[in-house]
């Protein structure tokens, strides 16, 4: 009887929910300041449970009631769906409070809208391909191998045998962790169970350092699906692998100018070397760095974060194989270095003093009117100048404070929470650098970069010195994961992207900017001077870059990254090795960012200057405002503000390589010409 009024109460309570309306009611919360920090949760009444919660907020799961992360200021949807198919729309916006948020929901449109244009897809506009990413199955892993307290898995059962069709939720084998510890693992999807191992043998093993090593630790088993299926972010939408517009420009830019330069990206290498060395110095040239100090004055500005941070996310997001990838696309940026940095020196403008102007602005301007394009190149050297110097206050300026600040207040209790202090103490440094300007600028930047790169390079060889054993794990890896990757990574196109993407933003080859500090070198041979500018790609990606990433590949970080990204991955893999290497991580980032700094403010100031005048008064109202902006960038977390600016940074590119494009042919002939007078002994060696 209790049985049959248990069914039957059952019957009706679900009649009751079937016939109730589903009805929803949405809350929200600022509970801090902080940027995109604020939350919404749904509360549901009515129809048929259980409910699926599709956010706009794509990290958000489907089983999720709430939401966390979302941007104050800016409108959210959530769509709650009942298991009898009825739907309800609910909309609502977390209101910003604090100063930050409310500026941070301005520019977040700006963001948008500048990303839709040097993010947009051009192969997925005109259908050449599907964006879409795939698997054709799904890795089974054992449960546990990234716990530091499991040494070894033991396969001890398969429930399902190997070839035979599995469902969603089916129990498939049972493993034994350490010496007692037993599992049974489900499946997660629907299809064909293959066996990566045989009853009895040992699945995981902690102290197998080459199996560390590979992609595939962890790994028990697939399940191969019947056709490949989309693969699906939290909140269920379809994940896409789309070709960024601005990463094509600047890559399919490289490989033309390395084209039709001859390769002088690897055949010049040689001679820069020699040029670097001061052989061909000469004392009467014009100028006002050497060689040596117009290459690590912009080295310092692209060295730095993108290498130490950007590096590590790029091996997450692509894994090992984006390595390769990103050495291929720091060998063609060469290309678009020497291209760039030889039209600096060739348009440059030397003033009575001895101090010079050169970069874009100029090359656009006089080059392209030159080519009977006058119209054309003002509009294109004003916009260069315009996202320069937005850029040298964002990316170049108060995201460096802004990093420098995190890393610097997380291990000093005296700076904790006082960003303004910090801000203050780093812009006096700063303002004693650049009020001397690039001669100034350039006897830093010689000590600090040479030193610190010496000294990221020769730790990350020891670690991989000391890790040897890896080496044909870790190159397998590099070279598997370049032309035969996971669907989870991307495919090939998805790896692709991400390493060409890195090493595009991190060198800034195409961009310009290198051509500003280039164009003050002592040399009457513009030729010269683009051939010191190739090696800066060759150090950033092909050196710096890549040490990097051998070190997360070679320490086993790059497969079992154990939740961590950015700066945190790449000092966990070092201090792996060396235990206080964060402390040497901390004054790496610190200079670092204090040398892109002073080498961004000189950008920005040629720039500024090219725009309003070179007058002194000029020159130290943008000095004055870049020193401001670097304690605003310690003391305030500007979110948006601070994307649009690095946006800005990489739109330097869109008008750059349109006039390198134009004006490509004759550095051609300035560059036969000038090789020809180097094997005649017209241009002599002083040294």
């Amino acid at each position: 009887m209790k049985k049959v009024l248990s069914l039957f109460g059952a019957i009706l309570l679900t009649a009751l929910a079937v016939n109730a309306q589903l009805e929803a009611t949405l809350e929200v919360s600022n509970d801090s300041e902080k940027i995109k920090d604020g939350r919404a949760e749904v509360q549901v009444t009515g129809g048929v449970p259980p409910y699926v919660y599709k956010w706009s907020n794509p990290d958000t799961p489907l089983s999720s009631a709430s939401s966390r992360g979302l941007v104050e200021g800016r409108p959210f949807t959530v769509k709650v769906t009942d298991s009898a198919g009825n739907e309800l729309f609910l909309e609502g916006e977390v209101p910003a409070e604090s100063a930050e948020e409310n500026i941070n929901s301005v520019f977040l449109p700006v963001v948008s809208g500048l990303s839709s244009v040097l993010f947009w897809d051009p192969f997925e506009a005109i259908g050449i391909y599907d964006p879409v990413v795939y698997a054709d199955q799904m890795p089974v892993f054992a449960t546990g191998f990234k716990e530091d307290n499991v040494q070894r898995i033991f396969m001890m059962k398969w429930y399902a045998s190997n070839g035979s069709e599995v469902e969603k939720g089916d129990k498939i084998a049972l493993i034994r962790r350490n010496s007692s510890d037993t599992l049974t693992i489900f499946a997660k999807n629907s299809g064909a169970l293959v066996h990566e191992f045989s009853e009895g043998e040992m699945v995981f093993d902690r102290d197998d350092i080459e199996a560390m090593a590979s992609i595939e630790t962890g790994i028990m088993a697939r399940i191969k699906y019947d056709e490949p299926r989309p693969l699906l972010t939290a909140n269920g939408d379809e994940q896409k692998k789309n070709i960024p517009f601005i990463v094509v420009w600047l890559v399919a830019g490289a490989i033309f100018f390395t084209v039709k330069m001859k390769f002088i990206n690897f055949k010049g290498v040689k001679h820069a070397f020699q040029l670097v060395a001061g052989k061909y110095d000469d004392p009467e040239d014009k100028g006002e760095v050497s060689h040596f100090q117009a290459l690590t004055t912009a080295l310092s500005a692209t060295v730095g974060l993108g290498n130490i941070a950007g590096v590590a996310v790029a091996i997450v997001i692509g894994g090992p194989g984006a390595t390769f990838w990103m050495i291929i696309a720091g060998l063609l940026g060469m290309a678009s270095k020497f291209t760039e940095c030889t039209l600096g020196v060739k348009y440059r403008l030397i003033n009575d003093k001895g101090e010079v102007s050169g970069g874009p602005m100029y090359y656009l301007s006089q080059g392209l009117e030159k080519r009977n394009m006058k119209g054309l190149g003002k509009v294109l050297a004003g916009l260069f100048a315009i996202l320069c110097v937005g850029g040298s206050l964002g990316g170049g300026n108060m995201f460096q404070a802004n990093q420098a600040f995190v890393q610097v207040a997380s291990k000093v209790p005296l700076f904790e929470g006082n960003g303004a202090l910090f801000g203050s103490i780093l812009a006096i440094l700063v303002g004693l650098v650049i009020l001397g300007g690039i001669k100034s600028i350039a006897k830093v930047t010689d000590k600090i970069v040479p030193i610190m790169v010496g000294i990221y390079v020769g730790f990350a060889v020891i670690i991989i010195l000391i890790h040897i054993e890896n080496i044909g794990a870790a190159f397998a890896a590099i070279f598997n994961g370049a032309f035969s990757p996971s669907a989870l990574k991307g495919g090939v196109i998805g790896v692709l992207i991400v390493g060409f993407q890195r090493a595009a933003f991190s060198n800034e080859a195409g961009v310009g900017s290198a051509s500003i500090a280039h164009s003050a070198s002592k040399t009457k041979h513009p030729v010269s001077e683009g051939v010191v500018a190739l090696l800066e790609p060759f150090v950033d990606t092909v050196l710096v870059c890549t040490m990097t990433a051998l070190v997360l590949i070679f320490t086993g970080f790059a497969t079992d990254p154990a939740g961590l990204t950015g700066s945190e991955l790449t000092s966990a893999a070092f201090s792996n090795v060396f235990p206080w290497f964060d402390w040497v991580l901390l004054i790496a980032i610190v200079l670092f960012a204090f040398s892109t700094m002073i080498s961004w403010s000189y950008y920005g100031l040629k720039a500024w200057s090219y725009l309003f005048g070179r007058t002194k008064k000029v020159e130290y109202l943008y000095k004055l405002i870049f020193l401001i902006f670097i304690v605003i960038g310690s003391s305030v977390g500007l979110g948006s503000v601070l994307d649009f600016s690095d946006l800005m940074i990489l739109g330097m590119a869109f008008p750059n390589i349109l006039g390198l494009l134009l004006l490509s042919s004759e550095v051609r002939d300035d560059l036969k010409s000038y090789f020809k007078r180097i094997k005649s002994g017209e241009i002599k060696q002083f040294k």
